[in-house]
């Protein structure tokens, strides 16, 4: 079950489309709308699988995504108006070198016709697409892109600050110990290129299961000011967005829940068009506390980039800083079909029907005790004869009497 895992997981995306970009470039608060969900089905499957001697064991794990057009609303060739990641990203980069740097840069970016935004489709923004301007910035400076050819989101390269931040805590997200108790539980998410601490927040049932529900704490993605042990992933800004740019290409990028859910209010503010509610946006992990397996999950983080406007790169225009969300994505799975039947039955319906047989057994035994109590009682009980009175024997001049007796009665009479 752990290598081949039987439970489909469905990745869900949202796009926050920018309804208002030549205002947000005169310095406008950014108006965003909510495109999707573009629903993918994920496969995971794991490789080079070796078990060490200090009871871990390390592999390298796949993940293939088929897009789900019946599950989603929109199809992958839908265009969106969404910031120029490449640009924006490099222009905030840049903001500290010479000015003739970034005028350099500047006269390359109107060169390529390079703007503050782009309208993409969604297939492209994922996947990738060919954009001159990779190898534009890393002729004017070397090495800032780590890569050649397609750009897309969803490339990841792990590496932080110190070493606390840096461990991998936790399992895969697939499973935990059994015997769980109902305090915490760590698991390492590459989406989010750390190791994220979730705590115990109510118990319940899934399906009839008895589970532990695990959610996120507020200090989660708060920022090293407010919670010390997240000193390792700053630089930091507002609590409730984590920055990601040492595994995102240096970029300014930053992770948090869905529409800023239990973040500091001013992000919120910056933006028109989020709506933030724990039941859509909270992430939660429901697990079976005996066998430590997740019976349902639902993952949600919100992926954002910093953009400002940057004195000599004209393409950034009056933008206003701001951290503009660009999609959130769900990965959702549950345990269903005949597994989950399989499930209830052997660790559910099995132990409760044994639980019920022991007091069936324990009440006839008492009955038999009780029973055998009984007809020890009796047994020794004395046995009860009923007496007989003897009559006297009768002489011989009795019946004579009673017949002499009786005959002058007669007379008399007559």
């Amino acid at each position: 079950m752990w290598k081949d895992i039987p439970v489909p997981f469905y990745m869900s995306v949202y796009f926050f489309e920018v309804l208002n970009p030549n205002q947000v470039l005169q310095g406008e608060k950014p108006v965003l709308y909510q495109r999707g969900p573009y629903v993918y089905r994920e496969f995971r499957y794991k490789t080079n699988i070796t078990f060490h001697d200090n009871d871990t064991v390390s592999f390298l794990e796949y993940r293939t995504l088929f897009f789900q057009p019946e599950l989603s609303n929109g199809r992958e060739d839908d265009y969106i108006v969404v910031p120029n990641i490449l640009m924006m990203g490099a222009a905030v980069m840049m903001e500290n070198l010479p000015t003739f740097v970034k005028i350099l840069l500047s006269g390359a970016l109107a060169g390529l016709k390079q703007e503050a935004f782009i309208n993409r489709t969604v297939g492209e923004i994922m996947w990738g697409y060919e954009d001159p301007l990779i190898d534009a910035i890393n002729a004017i400076v070397p090495g800032m892109i780590p890569f050649k050819g397609k750009f897309g989101l969803f490339v990841e390269v792990n590496y932080w600050r110190s070493h606390g931040c840096n461990m991998i805590n936790g399992t895969a997200g697939e499973m935990w110990p059994p015997f769980m108790s109902p305090t915490s539980l760590d698991f390492y998410s590459p989406d989010a290129c750390r190791s994220m601490r979730l705590v115990y927040e109510q118990s319940g049932k899934f399906q009839g299961v008895p589970t532990y529900r695990f959610v996120a704490p507020k200090t989660l993605f708060a920022n090293g000011t407010d919670y010390p042990p997240n000193e390792g992933f700053c630089p930091c800004m507002q609590s409730g967005i984590q920055n990601v740019s040492s595994c995102r290409l240096n970029a300014p990028m930053f992770i948090s829940h869905p529409h800023f859910y239990n973040a500091d209010p001013a992000l919120l503010d910056a933006v028109e068009g989020l709506h933030p509610n724990k039941d859509q946006h909270a992430l939660f992990l429901d697990v079976h506390p005996l066998t430590g397996i997740p019976m349902n999950c639902s993952i949600k983080l919100q992926l954002n980039l910093y953009i400002k406007q940057v004195s000599g790169i004209i393409q950034t225009g009056r933008i206003k800083p701001v951290v503009l969300p660009l999609l959130w994505f769900a990965e959702s799975g549950s345990i269903e079909g005949s597994v989950l039947k399989q499930f209830y039955t052997n660790l559910v319906l099995i132990p409760s029907l044994l639980d019920y047989l022991q007091y069936i057994c324990l009440g006839l035994s008492i009955l038999l005790i009780i029973s055998a109590v009984v007809l020890m009682a009796m047994s020794q009980r004395p046995p009860h004869h009923p007496s007989t009175q003897s009559k006297p024997p009768p002489s011989e001049t009795t019946p004579l009497l009673h017949d002499s007796a009786a005959l002058s009665q007669d007379d008399a009479e007559a």
